[in-house]
């Protein structure tokens, strides 16, 4: 199992950046981990998974260019640095272990989130 704690998250003009960092503890390094959004009223959205070892990534369409996941197996830490943002990001940031690092995908151990809130 791992747990998993989000922060870093805030309010934040449009245009610009926040950096999330996860904060992991128990076996993190056999899991791929992901990041995921939950906007009001909606459900949850994979925004960018990656996997054990950084060899596989992937991203949702709309945050490509803009958003960069990494992770550090010694530190067990998984960060989203995200730039160029826009009020559609606003939503509360989560990570949690992908079942599969594609758009769509479910997930387990959701940890804590993190509010993102983009002002226009």
């Amino acid at each position: 199992q791992v747990q998993l704690v989000a922060s870093g998250g805030g309010l934040v003009q449009a245009g610009g950046s926040l950096t999330l960092t996860c904060a992991a503890s128990g076996r993190f390094d056999m899991y791929a981990m992901g990041w995921f959004r939950q906007a009001p009223g909606k459900e949850p959205e994979f925004v960018a998974g990656l996997n054990r070892n950084d060899g596989y990534i992937h991203y949702l369409d709309s945050v490509k260019g803009r958003f960069t996941i990494s992770r550090d197996n010694v530190k067990k830490m998984v960060y989203l640095q995200m730039n160029n943002l826009k009020p559609e990001d606003s939503a509360i940031y989560f990570c949690a272990v992908p079942r599969l690092l594609l758009p769509g995908a479910a997930f387990d151990y959701r940890g804590q989130g993190t509010q993102v809130i983009v002002s226009s």
